[in-house]
């Protein structure tokens, strides 16, 4: 990883695969995973081959994914290194010019084949924002660094980070409150809903946008029994400007059987009884 050292993503490859193919195979597997469909890989190091692609959004995707990895998180971070080669010591020092010299510098990865050219993926960390930035098909080392700080340095002066979590479930509650989902066939009158997952939603805002963030909830009305916990009846989303940042789903919260026929021959019995008790006591 700090030297592009080919001969060593073959050898890891063989160790992990049994052989280069299996390997890439498993290449293919993990981008179908992470939903990368702009990627496809043929060859273990990225060397040029035909139907060896991706795009620098995809490539941006694995190194957010990869830097979660403890130890990848470590050896590209690493400026330098001392390895022992039969008995003899040998120094190796990271590709990667930004690491070291750019302020918050953590990572990736630099690359270059002739059909590529130059490239770097590098990742920042400034205050509370991390950034990733690629850049593919420089002309020269100097091309790419030059691009990339421009990159960095945008991104660090143009957006932050924002937490919408409070909006997102503000929103929800108070549209709960004022809303309800009626159930048709069901032993319950309403159903009980709330979102699918809680978790922290935390995204980078563009400033400009800072005061544009809209939560919106679309939900049907009535549902018919039964209905199982979890079921998705609406969705809420987050618009941040023009562009739809979030979309949870919002389902039920609890599993709600059908009625059956001595649930129906229970309501009846009751709406008589409370028809003769108004009945006499109109009377009265």
């Amino acid at each position: 990883m700090l030297k592009s050292g080919n001969d060593c993503a073959i050898a890891l490859a063989e160790y992990v695969g049994n052989s280069v193919d299996n390997f890439v195979e498993l290449m293919n597997t993990k981008a179908k995973e992470m939903e990368l469909s702009n990627t496809h890989f043929v060859t273990v190091n990225g060397l040029d081959a035909d139907e060896h692609y991706t795009t620098a959004v995809e490539l941006a995707k694995m190194a957010d994914y990869a830097l979660n990895i403890n130890k990848f998180k470590a050896i590209v971070g690493t400026k330098n290194y001392m390895v022992t080669i039969n008995g003899y010591g040998k120094a190796i020092e990271n590709t990667n010019e930004l690491l070291g010299y750019l302020d918050g510098v953590y990572g990736v990865k630099t690359g270059f084949t002739n059909g590529a050219n130059r490239c770097l993926v590098t990742s920042v960390k400034r205050g509370n924002m991390d950034i990733i930035s690629v850049v593919l098909g420089a002309d020269t080392k100097k091309d790419r660094t030059r691009d990339s700080i421009k990159i960095i340095e945008y991104a660090n002066a143009n957006y932050k980070i924002m937490n919408v979590s409070d909006n997102i479930n503000n929103t929800f509650n108070q549209w709960k409150k004022e809303n309800n989902i009626e159930i048709v066939k069901g032993i319950n009158e309403y159903l009980n809903i709330e979102l699918s997952n809680d978790n922290d939603y935390i995204i980078p805002i563009h400033n400009q946008d800072i005061n544009n963030v809209d939560v919106m909830i679309n939900c049907i009305k009535t549902v018919e029994a039964p209905i199982d916990k979890g079921e998705k009846v609406g969705e809420l989303k987050v618009k941040v400007g023009n562009k739809i940042r979030i979309s949870i789903d919002i389902v039920a919260g609890e599993k709600v059987p059908k009625k059956d026929e001595k649930t129906y021959f229970i309501e009846l019995l009751s709406n008589i009884n409370n028809y003769f008790k108004t009945a006499i006591s109109s009377n009265i």
